[in-house]
């Protein structure tokens, strides 16, 4: 017989969103619930409060993750990562162009940003282990050519970057994006991971893919038909 006053168990994840830097980028905090080991997903900047929250949250961080290059989701990532000494796994190597640039495209954007080296590249196919937990990694190419998504299957969590948000899709206009090829992304890499996933996008409010294949006004099924 269930006892009504015995605690629930915890999940085996849990993840809090942190928007970062003028461009309100989510910084996700993901953690191992078992072993309150911890990684920070895009620290793109705005270190200080990062650093309050996972301290907040009783979080050991374990690495550092980068779903693409871009300066608002990963400019100051080599700086967290020199500072606390932690491995930086992520992005794919395609993205190699856009972290070379992020120099340059923090005076232009009025961002902090300083180019570094992952200390692991990842392709589709790959894992990334933060404690206990085991998350998949693929790629989904468009926005940038090297973005990738990192995706906890028990959790039915997958956390995009510029992949996708509630109701629209990620910029193709930056140099080497493709529309054609985020299409593909999405379709064929993020819907067969399940309607009832629910995914964090790299800004704005959290949905789930079936949502987004009923109501996103670009991808949304009645309109690839």
């Amino acid at each position: 017989m269930n006892n009504p006053a015995a605690p629930q168990a915890q999940p085996p994840l849990r993840a809090v969103t942190i928007p970062v830097t003028p461009l309100q980028q989510n910084c996700t905090l993901l953690w191992c619930t078992a072993t309150m080991r911890g990684a920070l997903v895009d620290p793109g900047g705005d270190l200080p409060q990062l650093k309050a929250a996972v301290a907040k949250l009783g979080v050991t961080l374990e690495k550092l993750l980068v779903t693409h290059g871009h300066i608002d989701h990963c400019g100051e990532t080599g700086t967290l990562a020199k500072e606390l000494g932690l491995k930086i796994e992520g992005p794919h190597e395609d993205d190699r162009f856009w972290i070379s640039r992020l120099d340059d495209d923090g005076r232009n954007w009025g961002i902090a940003g300083s180019v570094f080296e992952p200390d692991r590249w990842l392709n589709d196919g790959d894992s990334v282990t933060v404690g206990n937990l085991v998350l998949d990694v693929i790629h989904c190419p468009g926005h940038t050519p090297g973005h990738v998504v990192f995706h906890h299957a028990p959790s039915k969590l997958a956390i995009v970057g510029d992949v996708l948000f509630q109701g629209s899709i990620g910029r193709t206009d930056f140099p080497r994006g493709n529309h054609q090829d985020l299409i593909r992304s999405i379709t064929q890499k993020l819907w067969p991971l399940g309607n009832d996933t629910v995914f964090v996008p790299g800004h704005g409010a959290i949905s789930n893919f079936g949502a987004e294949r009923q109501h996103n006004s670009f991808v949304a099924d009645h309109v690839l038909a």
